[in-house]
């Protein structure tokens, strides 16, 4: 039985380091894939014929400055797939979206819970004398000998929005919410890291 536990906890130990592995690289310049807190990549929504919302959505380790530079590639590249020549920026908004985390993160007795609507892992462990406990990041709690030795994480990750108008012809030089689709590629292209051939 106690080499069924630690198999257990050594499974759980291999496949959350195989998790943090997988996201441990900026997000591609990509469409998005995944859902919620998870999804990144581009997007975009057609709400008029020359007028789209378009957003790009990073993972943990993607910088602000990198979502923010994709979003401006992909209003570029959209504009010219559509056939017009610049793109005038309605509004534009990046947003910051925090998640906390404690370790250790195990399976077995441990598990997940939340409070308040607020999902967050939680454990339950043996404590002599008082029997099954538990412990989760907002109401604290022991871990035996341990005390209260763990790690508590926070994880932001941004996203960038854009309403864009796109448009055919010169750029007028008095507004500087307007940009040539062209020059933004040929630009932020360089920079943009594409996801890599399997």
């Amino acid at each position: 039985m106690l080499q069924l536990g630690r198999t257990a906890i050594l499974t759980a130990l291999a496949a959350s380091t195989l998790l943090v592995a997988g996201c441990a690289t900026e997000t591609a310049y990509r469409p998005a894939t995944g859902q919620g807190f998870y999804r990144t990549g581009y997007s975009e929504r057609q709400i008029e014929p020359d007028r789209f919302l378009v957003s790009f959505q990073g993972n943990s380790v993607t910088s602000r400055d990198t979502v923010e530079r994709y979003l401006f590639f992909r209003a570029a590249e959209l504009t010219l797939q559509q056939g017009y020549d610049y793109f005038v920026m309605a509004n534009r908004d990046t947003d910051r979206q925090t998640r906390t985390y404690s370790t250790p993160g195990l399976g077995g007795p441990w598990g997940y819970g939340g409070f308040g609507g607020y999902w967050g892992p939680s454990w339950r462990y043996f404590g002599r004398g008082y029997g099954w406990r538990s412990w989760d990041p907002w109401f604290g709690g022991g871990f035996g000998p341990w005390g209260n030795d763990f790690d508590i994480r926070t994880i932001d990750r941004f996203e960038a929005n854009a309403e864009i108008i796109m448009r055919k012809g010169p750029i007028p030089r008095d507004n500087l919410r307007a940009f040539d689709a062209r020059r933004v590629v040929d630009t932020i292209g360089p920079s943009v890291v594409l996801p890599k051939a399997n």
